[in-house]
């Protein structure tokens, strides 16, 4: 493993436009629970993703009973994310980008860990539970930004744009939703333009997500690198140059040490 840091650490340190891509495994070591895993919410309550196939639909069909819906629920399944903190892998892509080596990160997350870190160049693919989000021009607000309880209160919800006057639904993008146009063109262009892409804790079966690796292994310059648990379809399919298998808190950390070491 340790040469595959190496390696990995001179790409980085020799790449002019370095992109990164992230996914639930990096969550799932601030103990935020994946999905699909062994152990994952759905998983273990297979009814909870059948309603998460449904939530879009629902949400275009009676905004008003959605929301009332949402606001009535206990805790989300994915527990209370607002109480967690960034782990070493977190960091580690901050320090990159202060390095000025990282340009942009683009993550399939929606527990805002990224940003609680610092990160600055950043897109959330599927949204954030912190924000609140334009359906028709994609303004987005902090969720304090309104007062929801009391738009339930009055029967004045759903919420609306300040700034154009369409319906606000949280920002997590559900099944069957359209990626947010101002994320999906910036993604795509950040993956079509970097010569060195890190890929850390994401299976790459999710979709159009795992579509970026691909537009990046279109560009004979770029290298494309993995740091997951377990091999990927990317790695199956030789859209990445390697991958180091190990958990991205350990192995984010010694990369970014060994980068430093590089340009001293």
């Amino acid at each position: 493993m340790e040469s595959l840091i190496e390696r990995t650490a001179r790409h980085l340190a020799e790449s002019s436009y370095a992109v990164a891509l992230t996914g639930a495994g990096m969550s799932t070591e601030s103990g935020i629970p994946d999905f699909r895993g062994p152990q994952g919410v759905w998983t273990k309550n297979p009814e909870a993703e059948r309603r998460a196939y449904l939530g879009w639909q629902r949400f275009i069909e009676d905004p008003k009973a959605w929301w009332e819906e949402r606001l009535a629920a206990s805790t989300g399944a994915l527990g209370e994310l607002g109480a967690r903190e960034p782990n070493a892998g977190h960091h580690a892509l901050v320090e990159l980008e202060k390095m000025g080596i990282l340009k942009c990160l683009i993550t399939q997350n929606v527990d805002s860990l990224h940003e609680k870190a610092g990160q600055q160049n950043l897109f959330e693919y599927h949204g954030s539970f912190t924000k609140l989000r334009c359906i028709e021009c994609n303004a987005r607000f902090r969720r304090d930004e309104f007062d929801l309880q009391d738009l339930l209160q009055k029967g004045q919800l759903p919420p609306t744009c300040p700034s154009c006057g369409s319906i606000v639904k949280t920002d997590g993008v559900g099944f069957g939703e359209p990626i947010p146009g101002d994320v999906a063109q910036g993604s795509l262009e950040e993956a079509w333009k970097c010569d060195m892409m890190l890929i850390c804790g994401t299976s790459a079966v999710v979709y159009p997500f795992a579509n970026l690796p691909r537009v990046a292994r279109q560009r004979a310059v770029a290298t494309v690198i993995e740091v997951n648990a377990e091999p990927t379809p990317l790695t199956h399919e030789g859209i990445s140059d390697f991958i180091i298998q190990g958990k991205t808190g350990e192995v984010l950390p010694a990369i970014v040490e060994e980068v430093k070491r590089l340009r001293r």
